[in-house]
């Protein structure tokens, strides 16, 4: 193909912009504030579909290798004039899998031991995420934020066999673990603190050894844990877990939920490390106040 035909063909595939907000509570890092920029591509019967539509048409099996004939791209990777760079297949961004863990059913909804959760929720809601899909025994949702594609997943297996959920989504996406951020609830964290890390071990949480043992062993993933407090007197910490929230405590984690939305917007957008910065620093609404 001739390098005219080439750049007409490039310049076919170029889309117009359009335009989603992106909202923040306030903070350091107000420059992540703004309209993102979304593209979208016309296919060829016209209509538009959206980033999210092209990246994560893989809900079914992967899609044909970019050698067969039905590939939209196939053309394009072909070598021009002895380019040997025009050889290599293009590099597919893997995507983020941000999971919270948790229990289903009314039951255990609002409790302490759920608001991985809650977390997760209060993302589909910020991002605009459907999680109406069931796959992998898991309430699963695809998107974007920013420019970055994420999944979000809430196992439907209860909290003990989170990992029957995480292990086979982590496998068949072949996400690295790097990009895997599981949000639980910690009873060792003052109530309404976050506290972000790269990697560790399970601490005693049921919910986090299942899903470390699927991921066979290791522990090499970030994690983002809220803090519950610790039971009163002498309670048993299992019940303690599945208690619900009072009115101050309801108000005390609605704005802890939104720290954390803006600490994996800094995560994503940003890297690990200003994120961690934002959160392990960051003061309670008890400390504002």
């Amino acid at each position: 193909m001739r390098v005219g035909a080439i750049a007409s063909s490039v310049a076919a595939l170029r889309s117009p912009i359009s335009r989603r907000p992106f909202l923040l509570p306030s903070s350091d890092h107000s420059h992540l504030a703004g309209s993102l920029h979304l593209p979208r591509a016309r296919c060829r019967t016209g209509r538009r579909t959206t980033m999210s539509e092209q990246f994560f048409s893989s809900s079914s099996p992967p899609p044909p290798s970019p050698s067969s004939s039905s590939a939209p791209f196939a053309s394009l990777a072909r070598p021009v004039d002895g380019d040997a760079e025009a050889e290599k297949p293009p590099q597919k961004q893997r995507p983020w899998l941000i999971v919270g863990l948790g229990n289903p059913g009314k039951n255990y909804s609002g409790t302490r031991h759920n608001v991985g959760f809650e977390f997760v929720e209060a993302i589909a809601e910020a991002e605009g995420i459907s999680m109406s899909s069931v796959s992998f025994k898991a309430l699963f949702g695809k998107g974007f934020i920013g420019n970055v594609p994420v999944m979000l997943a809430k196992p439907q297996t209860f909290m003990n066999a989170s990992g029957e959920s995480v292990g086979p989504i982590v496998s068949y996406y072949k996400i690295p673990l790097k990009q895997v951020l599981v949000v639980f609830d910690d009873l060792d964290l003052p109530f309404a603190k976050l506290r972000l890390l790269p990697k560790g071990g399970h601490g005693g949480h049921n919910g986090m050894k299942s899903v470390i043992n699927h991921l066979k062993g290791s522990r090499d993933f970030p994690r983002l844990r809220i803090g519950i407090g610790r039971p009163p007197g002498k309670m048993d910490p299992a019940s303690f877990v599945m208690r619900p929230f009072n009115k101050q405590e309801r108000e005390e984690l609605d704005f802890t939920l939104q720290q954390g939305l803006t600490a994996i917007r800094i995560l994503l957008l940003e890297g690990f490390n200003k994120s961690a910065t934002f959160v392990n620093s960051n003061k309670s609404m008890e400390q504002l106040s």
